[in-house]
């Protein structure tokens, strides 16, 4: 039997290394058994070291920025070289789907290898019937390739509970949100936009993409609708209270305001269903590989994702796509908000509930914070709406808030109830046929006056 990985291939070994730059559970379950000298190429050999003693120093993965910065290190060019190609060979396969086919195998390759070291050291100590030695050898290669995360020691870590967040979120733009959150929305956390369509459910995410710019933070807005340019004219809009499509006579006065924003942007467009989860898992990687890691995520929408693997029924496709998503947050530590439609019915109702989701309610159960959007066509004239706390692992929920939302220029605004905006919101919902009557009262009144100018 080979000592080396030699026999899988070259593109076996680069998934082996896209393994162990993803998948933690792989890296903590197979360091200690996995030797670089196993690969066949020196390359791979430096790749496999320097993820290992970061991974000993830093208890996590490195970053490509990490790598990236130690290749720059290297003196050795035609080493440094190989291994720029090397990574580049391991970057195409971070979106292979046999990388459990490949860990599974690696381990259970490495796992051999150490037992067949074991029997070898054995034959001396067999010869000095030391069989107590040989005992403890085996039994030690017998536990090699097992998991070295036991969790969280509860008794012991009241220190590290108190001297570590428990959570590092990105703030909402509205802070009656961000209170029953604790903070905003978590690395590793998947939040939610329920709403039927035409409601404003890219409004709702852009809002929250804005906010989390004017807050100097990185957002990645992944758009598989609309064109990257219309969602960056919409951005536009909310900082700066144009209308798109007045947009361009009111340059200056935009660029003005873009240059007060501390934050940084990136938006990208994928094609319906031709995008899946491992899509944007790669790209946010390829992100990481240029220096620059997101601090948010956007994601219009995640029912219109491709999903991996064959499923009979459409409402379990979508379930799984849901726990991708919520499991690239955590692989990535980063916040990820997105965005469901609701059924149909939810169109008529004032507040849309948990029934009212389309598909596959497992999203519900696999998501930590979900809120829906509510919008009446009196709603639409007023600009006004209801926002429904479905889910909150971080607090109370059954909650629904009055806002306004002018979807004309993506001005969104969630209130208390008992405060004096909330109030005045509520009350123009609650009198909404008055409210209806008057503004198409106004509006006929509007084209009077224009028709009068032309006599």
């Amino acid at each position: 039997m080979s000592e080396t990985l030699t026999q899988f291939g070259t593109s076996f070994q680069a998934k082996i290394i896209a393994s162990l730059l993803t998948d933690i559970k792989f890296i903590q379950t197979i360091s200690d058994i996995l030797n670089p000298s196993m690969f066949d190429s020196d390359s791979n050999k430096w790749l496999v070291q320097t993820i290992k003693d970061y991974y000993y120093e830093y208890k996590k993965q490195p970053t490509l920025e990490v790598i990236k910065y130690k290749i720059d290190e290297v003196e050795d060019d035609i080493l440094k070289a190989g291994v720029v190609d090397k990574l580049r060979d391991v970057w195409k396969n971070i979106e292979a789907t046999d990388l459990e086919f490949v860990q599974s195998e690696t381990l259970d390759f490495c796992k051999n290898q150490t037992l067949k070291s074991a029997i070898l050291e054995s034959v001396n100590l067999l010869e000095n019937k030391n069989y107590e030695g040989i005992k403890t050898i085996i039994d030690e290669a017998m536990k090699a390739g097992t998991t070295k995360d036991l969790g969280h020691n509860y008794i012991e870590s009241l220190e590290l509970r108190l001297t570590e967040s428990a959570r590092d979120t990105v703030r909402t733009p509205w802070d009656v949100v961000n209170e029953i959150m604790d903070g905003g929305l978590g690395t590793g956390e998947l939040g939610v936009i329920v709403a039927p369509a035409g409601i404003g459910k890219s409004w709702t995410l852009q809002a929250l993409g804005a906010g989390a710019l004017r807050n100097n933070k990185f957002v990645v807005h992944y758009t598989l609708e609309l064109n990257e340019n219309y969602v960056g004219l919409r951005y536009d809009s909310i900082f700066s209270g144009v209308t798109t499509s007045n947009i361009k006579y009111h340059k200056d006065d935009v660029e003005n305001k873009l240059k007060k924003i501390t934050g940084n942007l990136l938006i990208k467009y994928f094609p319906t269903k031709a995008a899946s989860v491992q899509t944007l898992g790669a790209h946010l990687k390829q992100i990481e590989l240029s220096g620059m890691k997101p601090d948010i995520v956007l994601v219009d929408y995640a029912d219109i994702l491709m999903p991996t693997g064959n499923f009979k029924e459409k409402r379990h496709a979508i379930g799984n796509i849901y726990e991708d998503l919520r499991g690239l947050a955590g692989e990535l530590e980063v916040p990820i908000w997105t965005a469901s439609q609701a059924n149909r019915s939810a169109l008529e109702e004032e507040v849309i509930g948990a029934d009212k989701v389309a598909e596959d309610y497992s999203k519900i159960m696999t998501a930590d914070f979900v809120m829906s959007m509510s919008r009446k066509v009196e709603d639409k004239i007023a600009n006004t709406g209801r926002f429904h706390v479905i889910k909150n692992r971080f607090g109370i929920d059954g909650i629904t808030y009055p806002a306004t939302i002018n979807t004309n220029i993506g001005q969104i605004q969630v209130f208390e109830g008992s405060s004096q905006f909330g109030k005045e919101a509520q009350s123009k919902m609650d009198n909404k046929e008055e409210f209806l009557r008057k503004e198409l009262a106004n509006k006929y009144k509007d084209m009077e006056n224009k028709s009068e100018g032309f006599e």
